[in-house]
């Protein structure tokens, strides 16, 4: 909690006599005992927080910038004769893009597991190391086979990455910090749609009687990976409590600040009651539809952008380059929505008028003539607006789940709903089907359409569970109303603005002992709960 004292510079521990009874907690809630009532200014949270940023969010950023820019190697070297070389037919480079996500969806409940049980860390770093090898690998592969063989191992490495961010995310920040957070390192799709472009455009040009283009960017690709996940091990710290980088005081604001959340930090217990809990809440399969309706259309662009852009009637490099503005399109795209949505605090109605941009180019690409090209390019970039709901769908459903094991069930389940949409997607498309693609769009039309329904529904489904909530703080003799200290931004605290959380009624406020959100209680179980619509 942030009051207007500051604290000591040296921490004493408090004696075991005096300290909270806690057990039962997370490791937040026994670090946090141990030391006492910790209060901080304003001026010290920030100060935290902007050495969180500059440490923790650049290693996130580059392990989900390589994490895209190896998987998305597929579709830049279809266009360098991978098709040709390796002697794939018919349905085989869909199949390839397929893969993938098939090794993703099967290894999700394992990642869920060692989420819990690991530290995060450790778990991302070894994938990254893991994922890379096998990127550098494939320029070994010159058939559908051990194609097949590589990029089923890619994915099985890479199930980590997506769902460990997001526990990091809630890990580091406060929920009303989540969203941005969660932005910038989505924003690294684009940010490879840019680089990974001008590489594969450069190393095209290198010509070889002993190596074919397509394993020269599998190689580099690979190789820079692998270089940095050791960095990431070296520097990844594993929760706030075990931050070496931070002072011992610096430690205690980093947990304490987010103990608003109501969420928990890392409890390292798996329970199987959470994982029923997961499987029987609505919400859960809400999002569960929403992230497979995005998905669909995701995977079939991630897989046949390169080709539809050439199939518009553009040569291979300039097919290269002209996928330089969806990147572009995508980082705007990304980290604007994520802007809108915190500050307006709505995340469906975001998501919703999110949609109708892709729908609207869907509907271009499916009835401009193919004689105008520079039209269905735009059409084609306005349906890369689409990368902006994938995250703001991650971060929707994490924000509004909690306990140690339900949260990484739940972001399980979302990412095997991601992974389920992305094998569907390349299926959609076919060689066979150019230059116009249109099953594959049409398919993504009605996707699109049903993204923005989502959007609609499931809010309202959230407010009911709000004033279900409220209703449970009346029967227990507290205020129906209470301020969710997690969502306050920036100016509501800012300059003394904000209301004096000690002296307000009603404040989300309590003792270790009480704080359920330490305790490792799911949302649906902690009446102080606040869902994030």
């Amino acid at each position: 909690m942030a009051d207007n004292r500051s604290g000591a510079d040296v921490i004493e521990p408090v004696p075991a006599a005096q300290a909270p009874n806690v057990q039962g907690g997370e490791k937040a809630a026994q670090f946090l005992a141990q030391h006492g009532e910790i209060t901080f200014t304003y001026e010290e949270e920030r100060h935290v927080l902007r050495r969180i940023d500059l440490r923790i969010l650049p290693l996130m950023l580059g392990a989900y910038f390589f994490q895209q820019l190896d998987k998305s190697a597929l579709s830049y070297t279809s266009i360098f004769g991978l098709i040709s070389d390796a002697k794939l037919q018919g349905p085989e480079y869909s199949l390839l893009g397929s893969i993938l996500y098939v090794a993703q969806l099967v290894c999700q409940p394992l990642a869920a597991f060692l989420l819990v049980k690991f530290p995060y860390g450790k778990v991302i770093g070894i994938a990254v190391l893991g994922w890379g090898s096998c990127a550098a690998l494939t320029a070994a592969c010159t058939n559908f086979r051990s194609l097949m063989a590589l990029r089923f191992l890619l994915g099985t490495f890479e199930s980590m990455i997506a769902p460990s961010l997001l526990a990091v995310t809630q890990m580091w920040w406060r929920r009303s910090e989540q969203t941005l957070r969660t932005s910038y390192w989505n924003a690294m799709n684009g940010v490879t749609f840019i680089v990974g472009s001008l590489i594969t455009y450069g190393l095209g040009h290198i010509e070889s009687t002993r190596i074919y283009k397509y394993q020269t960017i599998f190689i580099f690709c690979g190789c820079l990976t692998v270089l940095f996940g050791l960095a990431f091990i070296l520097m990844m710290p594993d929760s706030p409590m075990e931050a070496k980088y931070l002072s011992e005081r610096e430690k205690l604001i980093a947990t304490e600040r987010v103990r608003a959340n109501q969420m928990g930090v890392a409890s390292r217990k798996w329970r199987w009651d959470h994982v029923l809990e997961t499987l029987t809440d609505l919400k859960t399969w809400m999002w569960f539809i929403l992230i497979v309706s995005i998905s669909i259309p995701s995977g079939g662009f991630s897989s046949f952008g390169s080709l539809i852009i050439k199939d518009f009637g553009y040569q291979s490099f300039d097919a290269i380059l002209f996928q330089l503005p969806t990147g572009a399109v995508q980082i705007v795209t990304i980290t604007g929505a994520a802007w809108i949505a915190t500050r307006y605090s709505r995340k469906g109605l975001t998501i919703t008028g999110l949609s109708l941009l892709p729908l609207a180019g869907a509907i271009m690409m499916l009835t401009v003539p193919r004689s105008q090209k520079g039209v269905l390019l735009f059409g084609y970039y306005l349906v890369q607006c689409l990368g902006a709901i994938t995250p703001m769908i991650y971060t929707w459903s994490a924000q509004n789940t909690a306990g140690d094991t339900k949260k990484k069930t739940t972001s399980a389940i979302m990412f095997m709903g991601m992974c389920t949409g992305n094998i569907i997607g390349p299926l959609l498309y076919n060689v066979n089907d150019a230059p116009t693609y249109r099953p594959g769009l049409i398919s993504n039309l009605i996707m699109f359409a049903l993204v923005g329904a989502m959007g609609l529904l499931i809010p309202m489904y959230l407010m009911f569970l709000n004033r279900k909530h409220a209703k449970a703080r009346e029967q227990l003799g507290r205020s129906a109303d209470i301020v969710d200290e997690s969502m306050l931004r920036k100016k509501d605290v800012a300059g003394g603005k904000q209301v004096d959380i000690e002296q307000n009624e009603h404040a989300q406020q309590q003792s270790l002992e009480d704080d359920k959100g330490l305790h490792d209680v799911t949302d649906l179980k902690n009446e102080n709960f606040i869902y994030v619509i």
